[in-house]
């Protein structure tokens, strides 16, 4: 499936190939409600990082977050979080530990998008307190990382789209 997406202000579009595009993973780590989570989650997907196109690359920015487990030594992410720097529309993460793909925040997707039949909450040991998540019925709920990734999730569905 191809994704089109952009930035608020205009100043920067993209597109890449995508055949894992069902967002249904809530993230609400601080990362992900803090940079792109008004609703105290982040929605990523995933896609094919040599598919993607950047028109306005002058404006991209990008940073590394810091993680902060509790007990834990603070330290800074792998993973690169793309921004505009116009706007700052949160737009992708890339980690070098898997660079064939990337994981482009579905908010910043101007493509229509299809409806996932469940959704999968992760990380919900980092919620705000004032966020109440929507779990419906057929719902998973993971405290940190679930082991089932963005892929496997698309396979036990049947929802590859090609």
């Amino acid at each position: 499936m191809r994704l089109e997406g952009s930035c608020h202000c205009g100043a920067i579009q993209f597109s890449a190939e995508s055949v894992h595009p069902y967002p249904y993973m809530w993230c609400y780590c601080s990362i992900c409600r803090k940079t792109a989570g008004g609703g105290g989650y982040g929605v990523n997907i995933q896609a094919d990082y040599a598919t993607l196109v950047i028109e306005g690359r002058e404006h991209l920015r990008d940073f590394h977050a810091t993680i902060r487990d509790p007990g834990k030594k603070d330290r800074k992410s792998v993973g690169e979080r793309f921004f505009c720097g116009e706007c700052g529309t949160q737009l992708w993460v890339w980690d070098r530990r898997w660079p064939e793909m990337f994981h482009p925040h579905a908010s910043a997707i101007d493509t229509l998008l299809p409806e996932p039949p469940s959704r999968t909450h992760i990380m919900l040991a980092f919620k705000a307190p004032w966020v109440q998540p929507d779990i419906r019925p057929g719902d998973k709920t993971f405290d940190r990382y679930p082991d089932e990734s963005i892929a496997a999730w698309h396979e036990r569905m049947g929802l590859v789209v090609q």
